[in-house]
């Protein structure tokens, strides 16, 4: 059908109308090939921030409950908030 149609236009001298239809589908199709992968990529994005949250809540919760313990983190670093405590206690 597609050649019926290309010998149709050719002989009707219709060469630059068959030139414009050509453009026309090629740029449609690479603009819906575009529109797809940014929606793609703005998913993954969506994930990577998601994935973000999650890490951020997970390790607040875990610091929170270290605090409530009454454990340190890490022996070599004071807890901020307790160093000010402490700070305000001293009375040299």
């Amino acid at each position: 059908m597609s050649e019926e149609i290309t010998r149709s236009v050719i002989e009707r001298g219709d060469l630059a109308h068959l030139a414009l239809f050509l453009w026309a589908v090629a740029a449609t199709t690479l603009a819906a090939l575009l529109i797809r992968e940014l929606t793609f990529s703005n998913r993954r994005f969506t994930h990577f921030v998601d994935e973000i949250a999650r890490l951020n809540r997970n390790l607040n919760q875990f610091v929170n409950l270290t605090r409530r313990n009454g454990k340190s983190l890490d022996r070599r670093f004071k807890d901020p908030l307790q160093a000010t405590h402490d700070a305000g206690e001293k009375t040299d």
